[in-house]
């Protein structure tokens, strides 16, 4: 039986959908435009994403198995996470950024909450004003404004020691002693963000029903007794999602410890941050660097997942 020839090319379904897909159009309201239009806005994100974030994060993770130097590298496994697990000094650093944990920022919320709770009252006029104050020590640049309270600080003619000369008191080296020091980081970094978190705690604020209020006022609760019964509780999430920015950002802490004492004196506010500059910028073992940043971005988040769980998510159940 002789077979007869189709006259018809065999169509691949792959190459035909690529090509119905290439001319298929998208409507927006009365304008039509090819479908890969849309594609085509969003590749300069991803193409920004891989070559500044993607490529140096996996290159890090690589590096922090080598023994890396200009001149070449040398896998070494996981030698630098050992030698920066076993480091006096890296331990020491954790422990400061703990204490700053644990004093520093329950405090800074503390005043945060107490801040969006007057910025929310009633009795305020020009709020946007008051707002816009308390949110500008965010917009002041790092650098200038830890200069700033560099001369603040200063021991022979900062304006704080002339201050504490009024009332009676002798002469405080901020920068010079370990616990004067700590207060002067602490005093920095609660400027810098209190602000920062009251606005963020005034917009859960503006979340709470009034009639809670209201039913609080006619039960015969007073504001003391309204402020921890009532706004605390129902701020949880906000103020769990603050307590997690703090703890990152404390673990990052590095501009103010390093104008203002520059980790000093001796290793009192040295931070994790300042400790892998020393090694990767001073010492140029960007193997053992990247190697204490991936432990130091585990204990982050660690750190926070502990957080949510310890507050159940943020969720409140009266």
């Amino acid at each position: 039986m002789r077979m007869i020839e189709s006259d018809q090319a065999t169509v691949d379904p792959t190459q035909a959908g690529k090509r119905a897909w290439l001319h298929r159009r998208l409507k927006f309201g009365s304008v039509s435009v090819p479908a890969w239009i849309p594609y085509a806005f969003i590749l300069p994100f991803f193409v920004i994403f891989c070559v500044f974030m993607l490529y140096p994060i996996v290159d890090t993770f690589i590096i922090s198995f080598e023994n890396w130097s200009a001149s070449g590298s040398q896998w070494v496994g996981v030698h630098n996470y050992r030698l920066v697990l076993t480091d006096p000094a890296f331990w020491t650093s954790l422990l400061n950024d703990a204490f700053i944990l644990l004093v520093q920022v329950p405090i800074m919320l503390f005043l945060a909450t107490l801040l969006a709770v007057a910025l929310h009252s009633k009795a305020i006029r020009f709020k946007w004003v008051f707002r816009l104050l308390v949110f500008f020590p965010v917009l002041v640049d790092a650098v200038t404004y830890t200069i700033a309270f560099q001369l603040i600080f200063n021991t022979n003619f900062g304006i704080l020691n002339y201050l504490i000369h009024l009332v009676g008191f002798g002469t405080v080296n901020w920068t010079g002693n370990a616990w004067a020091a700590r207060i002067s980081i602490f005093m920095v970094v609660t400027w810098r963000w209190t602000g920062y978190n009251a606005i963020i705690l005034l917009s859960g604020l503006q979340s709470i029903p009034e009639e809670l209020y209201e039913s609080a006022v006619v039960d015969g609760a007073g504001r003391v007794k309204t402020f921890f019964k009532l706004t605390i509780p129902l701020l949880r999430p906000i103020l769990l999602f603050c307590a997690i920015l703090s703890t990152v950002g404390t673990l990052q802490l590095f501009t103010e410890p390093y104008i203002l004492t520059a980790g000093g004196p001796g290793s009192a506010t040295e931070t994790p941050m300042l400790y892998l500059y020393s090694i990767g910028f001073q010492n140029y073992n960007f193997g053992l660097a990247s190697a204490g940043t991936y432990i130091l971005t585990t204990i982050i988040g660690i750190l926070s997942y502990l957080q949510i769980r310890a507050s159940k998510g943020g969720d409140y159940h009266a």
